[in-house]
């Protein structure tokens, strides 16, 4: 299994076509984290997106052992290319709209990710997961599609751009649009986090 890990996602999708299922688990394992929070943060439902993560997964496998897996080298954001087409097919079949909300610039998500020292310490961190969510919320969808592709699933603009259908320019236009904007509510509310 440790000889695994330092393959890349290529490899591990060659040893898969050649039946080795450890080299599969490797791969989800190595990027289940990006690919469900990305999915929670677009459909905002832990259960469905526990269910959108398993439905990626068996279209993952099917189109690898199918032999239409042709990403070379990108497998991360084909999967989560197929992460969001999932979420959006769910909202056409709710008749919904996604709710994609955007975040708060890097220093946010640097405070959020910081280590837990105890309880107090647990406590912050989740209001700050609850207000950055809120704030996120009140963006709008373009915007906030932006910035959950971008910090929770750490995609390149260029991915980002591919994945949403839009240019480069308006990908990092639509981020920076939604950072000010979460500004605004941060000051509005004089919210620190």
């Amino acid at each position: 299994m440790n000889l695994l890990r330092k393959k890349t996602d290529h490899e591990l999708i060659q040893d898969f076509q050649d039946g080795d299922l450890h080299a599969l688990e490797t791969l989800v394992l190595r990027h289940k984290d990006k690919m469900y929070t990305s999915i929670l943060f677009l459909v905002k439902d832990k259960y469905l997106a526990e269910d959108i993560f398993q439905d990626v997964l068996i279209k993952i496998i099917d189109t690898i052992r199918g032999g239409r897996y042709t990403e070379e080298g990108k497998f991360l954001p084909w999967a989560m290319r197929i992460a969001h087409n999932l979420c959006v097919d769910h909202f056409r079949k709710v008749k919904r709209t996604p709710s994609i909300r955007t975040s708060d610039d890097r220093d946010i998500f640097e405070v959020i990710n910081f280590t837990e020292e105890g309880a107090d310490m647990k406590m912050m961190k989740k209001q700050s997961h609850d207000r950055v969510r809120q704030m996120l919320d009140l963006l709008p969808e373009d915007q906030r599609e932006v910035i959950i592709l971008r910090h929770y699933a750490d995609l390149s603009f260029k991915e980002i751009a591919s994945l949403t259908n839009c240019s480069i320019n308006t990908a990092l236009g639509r981020m920076r649009y939604g950072l000010i904007n979460l500004r605004k509510m941060m000051m509005q509310k004089k919210i620190a986090l």
